[in-house]
């Protein structure tokens, strides 16, 4: 469809989302549509054709059902808070924002899980659960923003998912509407379902194979004790080897979490965290369970840390100690801002014995490129966070930003690792899709997709790579994105 009938299309649809989410409910003004005009990734921006914000599964499905008819592409997108540009509207079609259908339908004790409209706060649903007892386990730094059901298209993880598993893990349960509108539901609240695994091939799907409208997910009952520990080394080595010997020893912490100088030192400037002066590395060790089990592991985390160099430990007195040094940690992405003009956030996994190695190679390309490199990372399981700095005022400098971050991610490859642990593939990645898939894994992929979408109008141009995008570099974009030189979309 051209760039003429697609704005046709969409101006057609209006008078028709009007009248099923109401006036208040579909933006077609230019100013309040660009404010949706990318997720967390900032690097790529479009304007959507429409905005449309729902309330009701009802008004979901009819949306759908009016692009489906009509040929229109839409974008799901819950609190915007995703890293991969996955939410990045299509300036031809619809985008279908969630974050009004934020209701706790259903706290259900006895088959200890919940029932969410997607729109609802991941800290939302704790905070439901907590005077029963329990609480929800994953946790993105950003969990007290970022929504469930965004939660559920890119299959996020968090600090705590060593332990408790990612997204997938949790949810049972899903009411859908797909591509063609259908309203149909996966799974329920038995944590067994039979058959094929549809809710674990909607979960982590970024919104091509549909919206969904209600999540069902597990509970999990408080630990009785919960011990948070940090730890201060001179050298990223020492920590690593810290990590090395816990995992070794048998001890499974609910959370391992490091950050380096760099990471540290924004961390201090934008939140006061305060760590440990003179530190290269801290690593933050939590340990949650019964009582005299996360006593003696403490102790034997304690024991080992030292043992690798920890110059310094800590031991959370009390909950307002325990949020202390984890807000150091969880600011850790915005807190580089106070120390780099533009920063691109990356997101990588690799072996935990490929660490040390990885870590390395990241310093050289850092110190070969002149671009600076903070690293924030799951030591337990291997997910890196590196935050690539620049000064996007200087000539040439978000160029080698761009090279030092699809370098990581070929690090990743190449030492047996995934080019994303929890921040899904979007836009950003899709062209590294085909460094890790043969052609005919990828096919099998668009063939699933298809099946459900044969339109393609669901979140198109995402996760997987088109001959559009399989040639780009991941990033920030130096020249004239095709959509904008066609005319389909802006560019600042």
């Amino acid at each position: 469809m051209s760039q003429t009938a697609q704005t046709q299309a969409v101006a057609a649809l209006v008078p028709h989302l009007r009248r099923v989410c109401g006036d208040d409910g579909v933006l077609t003004d230019t100013a309040r549509r660009r404010t949706y005009e990318s997720d967390g990734l900032t690097h790529h921006r479009s304007v959507p054709g429409v905005v449309v914000l729902p309330t009701t599964a009802d008004q979901v499905a009819a949306v759908v059902r009016l692009c489906a008819d009509s040929g229109v592409p839409f974008v799901p997108r819950g609190a915007g808070t995703g890293l991969s540009a996955g939410a990045l509207p299509h300036p031809g079609g619809v985008l279908l924002v969630t974050s009004r259908m934020r209701r706790v339908l259903e706290i259900d004790v006895d088959n200890e899980c919940a029932v969410v409209e997607p729109g609802v706060a991941n800290l939302d649903v704790t905070r439901a659960a907590a005077p029963y007892g329990y609480y929800y386990a994953p946790d993105p730094s950003s969990q007290q923003v970022c929504s469930v059901g965004g939660n559920v298209a890119e299959n996020s993880g968090g600090a705590h998912c060593l332990k408790y598993g990612f997204t997938v893990n949790h949810v049972r349960g899903l009411d859908v509407v797909t591509p063609s509108g259908e309203r149909v539901s996966l799974g329920g609240k038995n944590p067994d379902a039979h058959g094929y695994d549809l809710v674990g091939a909607f979960v982590g799907s970024e919104g091509t194979l549909g919206v969904a409208t209600s999540v069902t997910v597990g509970l999990t009952r408080a630990p009785e004790r919960t011990v948070t520990l940090l730890f201060a080394f001179s050298s990223m080595d020492a920590g690593g080897q810290a990590v090395s010997s816990i995992i070794a020893a048998g001890v499974l912490p609910s959370a391992v979490e490091m950050m380096d100088a760099l990471a540290i030192e924004a961390a201090e400037r934008a939140v006061a965290c305060g760590y440990p002066e003179g530190a290269a590395a801290v690593l933050i060790v939590e340990l949650d369970g019964p009582a005299a089990e996360v006593d003696a592991q403490a102790m034997a985390v304690t024991r080992l840390c030292a043992a690798a160099g920890a110059f310094e430990t800590r031991t959370a007195s009390g909950a307002e100690e325990r949020a202390r040094i984890w807000k150091g940690r969880k600011s850790a992405f915005a807190a580089v801002g106070r120390i780099s003009p533009a920063y691109i956030v990356q997101d990588g996994v690799v072996p935990r014995t490929a660490l040390p190695e990885v870590l390395h190679r990241i310093t050289e390309l850092s110190a070969d490129s002149g671009i600076r490199v903070a690293n924030v990372f799951h030591a337990g399981d291997g997910n890196l966070h590196p935050l690539v700095l620049f000064d996007d005022a200087e000539p040439g400098a978000a160029e080698r930003a761009e090279e030092v971050s699809g370098a990581i991610l070929d690090l990743c490859i190449e030492h047996g690792g995934s080019i994303t642990g929890e921040h899904g593939v979007g836009v950003d990645k899709a062209c590294k899709m085909p460094r890790m898939y043969g052609p005919d894994d990828l096919a099998t992929f668009d063939l699933f997709r298809r099946a459900l979408d044969p339109g393609g109008i669901a979140n198109p141009d995402k996760l997987l790579p088109t001959p559009r995008l399989c040639g780009e570099r991941p990033g920030v974009r130096t020249g004239v994105h095709p959509l904008v030189e066609s005319g389909r979309a802006e560019q600042f």
